[in-house]
């Protein structure tokens, strides 16, 4: 988010609206709000169910009526009725070369088989898991030794130039793939 944030600045086709999150103490929340952007914090626990809290999220960014919905870091699985509202326009980065590893742990299970590159994909998002169509994929090579911790750091960096290059072709109407 903070990387996203940074990059839309100057000549950048797209600004942010508003900053989301399912966490009201997120780091993230206080560095939107110290740059002037409008930020809500909703905590999912405080509502009786899964619909009420996406209800509350969905009328928060109808609200300000974004053009383009980026998840960064929005570790809630959005249900079927909530992505329909923001089809074709809504963006997440996930860290792995999909379609290899959606869901989690990704860094532990391309260590365990073995492979020789990981990465991140920013990929549109469909009611299914990190099964959208792809818009851009960075690599990384696994180093002999490799860790979990190691790869994810990699990957993250990775994630901090893929994510808004693909924000940033997304807003101006490129759709082509990009490869980092």
């Amino acid at each position: 988010m903070a990387a996203l944030l940074g990059d839309m600045v100057g000549d950048h086709p797209a600004r942010p609206v508003l900053v989301a999150s399912n966490d009201p103490a997120a780091g993230g929340l206080a560095l939107a709000s110290s740059v002037g952007v409008a930020t809500i914090g909703l905590d999912h626990r405080a509502y009786a169910s899964r619909a009420a809290f996406e209800d509350a999220l969905a009328r928060a960014l109808h609200a300000v009526s974004p053009d383009i919905v980026a998840l960064a870091g929005f570790m809630r699985i959005l249900s079927p009725a909530f992505v329909v509202q923001f089809a074709g326009k809504m963006l997440n980065i996930h860290p792995s070369l999909l379609p290899k590893y959606p869901g989690l742990h990704t860094h532990a299970r391309a260590l365990a088989a073995g492979d020789a590159q990981a990465g991140c994909t920013v990929h549109q998002v469909t009611a299914d898991l990190d099964a959208g169509p792809i818009l851009g994929q960075a690599k990384v090579a696994i180093d002999a030794g490799e860790t979990e911790a190691s790869l994810a750091a990699k990957v993250l960096r990775c994630e901090h130039r893929l994510y808004p290059a693909v924000l940033r072709a997304f807003a101006a109407g490129d759709k082509s793939v990009i490869y980092l």
